[in-house]
């Protein structure tokens, strides 16, 4: 009896505690993705094209934190589902169609920041606001079609009680989810390698002192690559995919082996570390993005104190109240 009792609460402890980590992580999702999409909303000044692929990010991460992530913690806490079939249907076509969002936003960040470094005096006219938000229009409705079968069809969602989160189930349609891999991950994973391994390339060649002949296009180029968003975009690359690498990996190695593996915390951890990346952004960005440290300032002094915040932004060469 002494055992089974224990037994009991050690599982209550570990329900509260996933539940508790469950909430923390979207309230953390919520708040950083909520700082970001006002922080540039209030920014005034010249902006990057690399900002709006930013707001497309934080939107897609914030409606993760809103309207995935906590119909999570009432499982992870009781054990039970009160989500009826359809709410957990409509959970599980967001993961996919967010998730899918953010890999081609991924795309379209590397292909901007490709252009910038290969055609440095051109890239004004060739990455424009209205381009950028089309591509941005394009990637939504398109991830959305996309995703959009599983949950058209009628098998029952998947209800995964170690990760306490809903899944379409993609395993009655697997032609059509081996297309729908392909025709995310492909494009996407071929367009970040090629292009930042060409600016990585570039980028040690002006170390070296490698001669340009062209001087017009080599000091175009140098004053590109010295821009702090090449790094700061990879390193939203790098934190994305090292995120879900564990998941990733966890799935293959079932898929090849045929064992499944079977440890709760495991399953659960590699599934909430993926998730875990909606919030990485605003560190990133805080440490690596001068711009968006500007930026998170004013608004923090304009939320503060207008006078500040006008302070502020003349001292940077802003007007505020254009």
């Amino acid at each position: 009896m002494q055992e089974m009792s224990y037994l009991q609460d050690n599982s209550k402890v570990e329900a509260l505690t996933k539940a508790v980590l469950i909430s923390i992580l979207a309230v953390a999702i919520i708040l950083s993705n909520l700082l970001i999409i006002a922080t540039y909303a209030n920014f005034k000044g010249p902006t990057e094209v690399i900002n709006y692929y930013l707001l497309s990010l934080a939107v897609a991460d914030l409606l993760c934190g809103l309207l995935v992530v906590p119909f999570s913690v009432y499982p992870a806490l009781t054990g039970e589902w009160i989500q009826e079939e359809i709410i957990c249907r409509f959970t599980g076509y967001l993961e996919v169609t967010l998730w899918a969002v953010s890999v081609y936003t991924f795309m379209w960040i590397s292909v901007d920041r490709y252009l910038a470094v290969r055609k440095p005096l051109r890239y004004e006219t060739v990455q424009t606001k209205t381009r950028c938000q089309c591509w941005m229009a394009f990637t939504w409705v398109s991830a959305a079609l996309l995703c959009c079968p599983p949950i058209l069809g009628y098998t029952a969602p998947v209800k995964n009680d170690v990760a306490h989160i809903c899944m379409l189930d993609w395993g009655n349609m697997a032609a059509y989810s081996i297309t729908l891999a392909i025709l995310v991950l492909g494009p996407s994973v071929i367009s970040i390698v090629h292009n930042y391994s060409y600016i990585f390339v570039m980028m040690r060649k002006i170390r070296s002192g490698e001669p340009i002949h062209d001087k017009e296009y080599a000091t175009a180029l140098a004053e590109n690559l010295s821009n702090p968003s090449h790094m700061m975009s990879f390193a939203l690359v790098f934190a994305f995919w090292m995120s879900w690498l564990p998941w990733i990996s966890l799935r293959l190695y079932e898929q090849v082996t045929g064992d499944v593996v079977q440890s709760t915390l495991i399953n659960f951890g590699v599934v909430w570390i993926g998730v875990l990346n909606s919030f990485w952004k605003i560190i990133i960005m805080t440490t690596m993005s001068p711009q968006f440290r500007i930026a998170l300032r004013v608004f923090c002094l304009t939320i503060c104190c207008k006078t500040k915040g006008r302070l502020q932004a003349e001292l940077i060469g802003l007007d505020p109240d254009d």
